[in-house]
């Protein structure tokens, strides 16, 4: 143990002067006769771990020694354990390739599925749009076309007169020409009154200045009565421009044609016909119309005279069926029905 502190150096490091010598004594330690020189010493395995041992315990052996020695057994501890994850890989495993790269058929057809899934679930949002519609959700336009619809009503009310007591012998024609002098008309609708023997009517102006100057007609001699102008409260339906006509024929076929409205829907068409062939005159073409809408019936009556039509205004009230029906002047003629065409 002296021959090694003295071959200790003066920065504090250690030379062993470890060597190794194979040969063949009778004396060996080891197997095949192996033995180690150590400081001139012959030594066996067992003997160099023994001073090594006690070489650490002196502190021969410094800390730098330590730490690689730790260093190398972590280093050997990440390498089994990255051994061990490679061990458990699958070597048949197939690289992953994204469909846009792999076979296009599979593409299309990844592609099909992803639009059918998004069209599911546009069609599940569709009924709680819809509900939420019901609800008052998200319906600001449809409330604006109210408060505009509203407002137009309005004031075509404001430009509308309500006429009374009219005989039955004036026409839609006469009435205009009796305010022709207030205002420009644009619309006359006289209707049949059920509860009276006289008519009433709607008079629309262009502008509230022309209704306010027909209200000084009241009391006016209009065939044998005296008509009442009031304020309207109501606006007149507009007529479909279609259904208007469209040459000469077609407004005297307006003159001799009436409408009738309130009709019960147990009446038959032969029963609307036979009922005013009795009272007032022939009829030439005859329509009835309905639906599952409505609890009553409408028809348009042409007669083959003017007066017949005239007459027949006379009959709002009547009772035909179970209801009283309403007769009013037809602003729109009773057009021949157009053959469908056959099915080959």
């Amino acid at each position: 143990m002296m021959a090694v502190a003295d071959n200790a150096g003066m920065d504090g490091s250690v030379g062993l002067g470890l060597g190794a010598a194979t040969g063949s004594s009778p004396q060996g330690g080891g197997p095949g006769g192996t033995t180690s020189s150590f400081g001139g010493m012959d030594s066996s395995p067992e003997q160099l771990y023994e001073v090594g041992q006690s070489q650490r315990s002196n502190g021969l052996l410094g800390e730098e020694d330590d730490e690689n020695s730790g260093r190398s057994n972590a280093s050997n501890d990440s390498m089994r354990e990255l051994e061990d994850l490679l061990k458990k890989l699958n070597p048949l495993a197939k690289e992953f390739v994204p469909p846009s790269r792999g076979d296009p058929a599979l593409s299309k057809e990844l592609l099909s599925k992803q639009i059918n899934h998004q069209q599911q679930q546009l069609q599940q949002q569709q009924p709680l749009q819809q509900q939420r519609k019901q609800n008052g959700y998200n319906t600001g336009k449809k409330r604006y076309n109210n408060r505009q619809s509203k407002a137009q009503r309005e004031e075509c009310i404001r430009r509308t007169v309500y006429v009374s007591d009219i005989d039955q012998q004036v026409t839609e024609e006469q009435l205009a020409a009796l305010f022709i002098n207030c205002g420009q008309v644009i619309d006359c609708r006289v209707c049949g009154d059920p509860n009276s023997v006289l008519r009433f009517a709607f008079v629309e102006f262009t502008d509230e200045e022309g209704a306010r100057q027909a209200l000084n007609l009241a009391g006016t001699m209009l065939g044998f009565y005296p008509v009442r102008v009031l304020p309207s409260k109501t606006a007149i339906v507009p007529v479909n421009p279609t259904f208007l006509p469209r040459s000469e024929d077609e407004r005297q076929m307006c003159a001799r044609t009436i409408y009738c409205t309130n009709i019960d829907k147990k009446v038959s068409q032969s029963d609307v016909k036979l009922f005013f062939e009795s009272l007032c005159g022939e009829v030439s073409r005859l329509r009835l119309l309905g639906d599952y809408h409505h609890s009553t019936r409408i028809a348009f009556v042409e007669f083959a005279l003017a007066e017949s039509a005239m007459a027949a205004l006379n009959c709002s009230g009547a009772i035909l069926g179970s209801l009283p029906i309403r007769v009013s002047p037809s602003k729109t003629p009773v057009r021949p029905r157009s053959p469908r065409p056959s099915l080959r």
